[in-house]
C-alpha cells in the first residue's frame, strides 16, 4: 500500500493532467496508476488538497487544483469577458422590467457579479444561476439602455 503522500502528488498529477469531472472517473485514473481507494477516502483527499471544480473552455465542469487559472475568482470585468467570449456567444432578452442573460455554463455568477459591482443606477440588481442571469431594472429604463449598461460589462453582448 502506498503512503498518502504520494497518494496526493498522484491525484495532483492526474488533476492536472486531464478533464476530470467525476470522483468515479478519478478513481479510474488513480487505479491505473497503482491507487485503489475508496470513494471517502478521495472525498477527503480532495478536501485537503482543496480541489474544486471548475468550467473548462468548452463549458465542462472539471476538478481543478488551486494553483490553476480557472481556480480563481476572475475579479476584472474585463477578464472575464474576454474569457466568455472566447468560450462563446451571449445574449439577452428584456420583458417589462426583467432581463435574462443567457451565458455558457458555469459563467453566469462571474459576470452577475462584474454587473453588481458596476452600481448601475438602472440595474438594481442581479440573479444567477449557472448559465442565466436576471436582471431587474429600475422602474421606466428602457432595454435599450440597460444594453449599453450591459456593454459596459460584456462587450458586444446581443
Amino acid at each position: 500500500m502506498r503512503n498518502k503522500d504520494s497518494r496526493l502528488e498522484a491525484i495532483k498529477m492526474v488533476v492536472s493532467a486531464q478533464d476530470i469531472s467525476s470522483q468515479e472517473e478519478l478513481l479510474r485514473e488513480l487505479k491505473k496508476v497503482g491507487f485503489k481507494l475508496t470513494q471517502a477516502t478521495l472525498s477527503r483527499d480532495l478536501k485537503q488538497l482543496k480541489v474544486a471544480k471548475a468550467t473548462n473552455a468548452s463549458g465542462k465542469y472539471v476538478y481543478v487544483l488551486p494553483a490553476s487559472p480557472l481556480y480563481r475568482r476572475v475579479s476584472d470585468t474585463h477578464l472575464t469577458a474576454s474569457a466568455v467570449h472566447q468560450a462563446g456567444a451571449l445574449s439577452v432578452k428584456f420583458s417589462g422590467n426583467l432581463a435574462v442573460v443567457h451565458t455558457l455554463p458555469g459563467h453566469a455568477s462571474h459576470i452577475a457579479y462584474d454587473i453588481d459591482n458596476k452600481r448601475f443606477e438602472e440595474i438594481l440588481g442581479t440573479l444567477a444561476g449557472d448559465d442565466t442571469i436576471i436582471l431587474v431594472l429600475a422602474e421606466g429604463v428602457s432595454s435599450e439602455l440597460a444594453l449599453r449598461r450591459l456593454a459596459e460589462v460584456i462587450p458586444d453582448i446581443q
